[in-house]
């Protein structure tokens, strides 16, 4: 039966009461034009939050040549912390939006980044501020990479099935371009008085020269002040979606949460662990290359496979894509180690670096895939509980599957966050250790090779427990 459109709710109050996209009649009249605009307005804004948390990777580079006298491990923590504050604020995040609604958080999340923008524009014009105060900027540029679990989460409540993976694949693959865009913006903006004399002149650099380092931060004050107001004015809440935490928690009980979050990490956790150990691991195998010329490229594919992804497992399924992807991230895997230096000497750079971008084209495709898997995961389960219930016990059993698909949508993505810690911290060790990467690429292949199979048994194959 087709649920009239919620014209009047919708005029009268951003809180939309009746909210049903798998009613296709209710999706033509009005549904499709209420969720492209709020996903239209959740890009720009995850962009920006992209930006803001990867912000100390463009900036730590340039503190000491304005006086600042941090050692390289003081700086190495400034450039990793918001990594670490970010995935642990994803586990937060992930289960804000059906308490708060999703245009109240995207509004209130997007405005939280102005103090660390804020705060940073104003801590690097002074060179006798404390350490202390950049490391609670670099913690709360985390704030940003908060903000991917709660964007994701309340995406996935505006669209039906079968058009979940376009949804998310557009805006995570689009925002995920924040990475590319803070390490591109930021390097131009220090150059010159981008704001005149009205937010401080410039920082003379130690061996000469001067700098801009305020517009690091400031940038992007307007944007996010922009998107806050677009959130808030242009953004639903859907009063359908709403649920407390305990509704949600029950997901810390469900087998799929787990298997999704493992996989999660093979896919976002390698995108972003690979983003951030990519300059680092050219520069220390291929030493005559200028890895700043390179590193900016992963990320920029990585990114956009991810709209790529998402369309694609609208098509083929999610559970076939993820498979082939993992297949080929193996195979990719090897290509990099074949094309590695052997004890310094050797290698092929251009080999390397193919493989390498090939890794992040895949691991961008399978971070939609993956979350495509999802909520097709949990209704499936629903459906298959609440079969042979009267229709009452239908519409629940969906609702909860909503519900739940958003929560592990969210959580998954803060663990698999912690990719971006641990792979570059997987190199260190393994060169500390062999004095090559190939000891961690090996292991990234071990577990590569568990995603395949979990893929394979639980999700893939014929008479899996459920397929997607």
């Amino acid at each position: 039966m087709s649920v009239p459109a919620p014209g009047a709710t919708r005029k009268r109050s951003p809180l939309i009461h009746d909210w049903h996209p798998e009613d296709m009649a209710f999706w033509a009249d009005s549904g499709n034009r209420i969720a492209n605009r709020n996903l239209m307005i959740s890009i720009p804004a995850l962009l920006l939050a992209f930006a803001i948390w990867m912000m100390f990777s463009a900036v730590t580079v340039n503190l000491p040549q304005i006086g600042f006298a941090f050692s390289t491990d003081q700086l190495f923590w400034l450039a990793a912390l918001p990594g670490l504050s970010g995935a642990t604020l994803r586990i937060f995040y992930s289960f804000v939006i059906p308490i708060f609604g999703g245009r109240r958080w995207t509004a209130i999340a997007t405005a939280s980044l102005l103090i660390p923008a804020i705060w940073l524009g104003v801590a690097v014009q002074d060179p006798t501020t404390p350490y202390w105060h950049f490391v609670t900027i670099a913690i709360l540029c985390g704030l940003g990479g908060g903000n991917f679990a709660s964007s994701m989460s309340n995406i996935s409540f505006f669209y039906p099935k079968s058009r979940q993976g376009y949804a998310l694949g557009m805006n995570a693959g689009l925002g995920n371009l924040g990475v590319s865009v803070t390490q591109f913006v930021i390097p131009l903006v220090i150059t010159g008085a981008l704001f005149g004399p009205l937010l401080g002149g410039p920082q003379a650099k130690v061996d000469g020269g001067s700098i801009y380092l305020q517009n690091a931060g400031f940038v992007w004050v307007p944007f996010l002040v922009l998107c806050t107001l677009a959130a808030w004015f242009g953004m639903n809440d859907l009063a359908s979606t709403r649920s407390s935490f305990n509704e949600q928690a029950v997901i810390f009980r469900r087998k799929h949460n787990w298997l999704m979050c493992w996989l999660y990490i093979g896919t976002f956790g390698s995108f972003i662990g690979f983003s951030a150990g990519f300059p680092m691991l050219i520069k220390t195998q291929f030493p005559d290359v200028n890895p700043m010329a390179y590193a900016f490229l992963g990320p920029l594919v990585g990114a956009l496979s991810r709209s790529l992804g998402g369309w694609l497992s609208d098509r083929v399924g999610g559970a076939p894509l993820t498979f082939w992807v993992f297949a080929l991230m193996i195979a990719s895997v090897f290509g990099v180690l074949h094309f590695l230096p052997d004890h310094g000497s050797g290698g092929d750079f251009r080999g390397f670096l193919a493989c390498f971008l090939a890794l992040f084209v895949l691991t961008g495709i399978g971070n939609a895939s993956t979350f495509r898997m999802i909520p097709v995961i949990f209704r499936t389960l629903h459906e298959r509980w609440s079969a042979g219930g009267d229709e009452a016990a239908q519409t629940a059993a969906r609702r909860q599957a909503g519900i739940e698909s958003a929560a592990v949508i969210g959580f998954s993505s803060a663990i698999g966050a912690y990719g971006g810690f641990f792979i570059p911290k997987s190199y260190g060790s393994s060169i500390a250790m062999t004095g090559g990467p190939e000891m961690a690429l090996y292991g990234f292949i071990v577990f590569y090779v568990t995603c395949l199979a979990i893929t394979w048994w639980w999700y893939f194959r014929r008479g899996a427990e459920a397929p997607c």
